[in-house]
């Protein structure tokens, strides 16, 4: 049984995820490969393959992060970041502000879970999946992952941690859950 790492660092908070100094001390140690997506790339994300829903920012194309992620073919990228807004609240906002339309889709839990679906696939067998958010959830056993390293980034006062997740696919053809069979 392999340990995970863990590391707690201290920085000022910033918008820009891969800006902040522990985090981008840990993507330099962590981005092995020439392909990795980023569907929520922001301004400075340092994978090939970026997607934002904003047009201003920093990245190739600018559409809904499913319908990005489902353009990519399977088991191809070497890993993605996955750093999608923190919470249901902030995904409305996001959707809100720049002309999407807010349904029940966008802001229920399983927003996450269509993505990480689409991860799961696009990601080849031994490669990673890097999470940021308020949990270490990340992708999880059932899609064949393994957590590797996990680091927290407190902010002082009242500002949450950022919580950076590192996983590994171990395998490539778990069963995923149809959402026909959900309903």
């Amino acid at each position: 049984m392999t340990a995970i790492s863990f590391s707690r660092e201290w920085a000022m908070p910033s918008p820009w995820t891969f800006t902040i100094p522990p985090i981008d001390r840990l993507l330099k140690e962590e981005l092995i490969g020439e392909k990795w997506a980023d569907p929520f790339a922001g301004m400075n994300s340092p994978a090939q393959i970026r997607n934002d829903i904003n047009p201003e920012m920093n990245a190739e194309y600018h559409m809904d992060a499913l319908v990005f992620l489902k353009t990519l073919p399977p088991n191809e990228c070497d890993g993605i970041l996955f750093d999608p807004p923190y919470s249901v609240r902030q995904v409305a906002e996001c959707y809100n502000h720049h002309g999407y339309e807010v349904t029940g889709e966008t802001t229920r839990m399983n927003f996450y879970s269509n993505l990480k679906n689409e991860i799961q696939r696009i990601v080849k067998p031994g490669g990673k999946v890097i999470s940021f958010g308020w949990t270490t959830n990340g992708m999880g056993k059932a899609r064949g992952f393994k957590i590797t390293r996990i680091m927290i980034v407190a902010h002082g006062g009242h500002k949450n941690d950022t919580l950076v997740t590192v996983e590994v696919k171990h395998q490539s053809n778990l069963l995923i859950y149809d959402t026909e069979l959900e309903h």
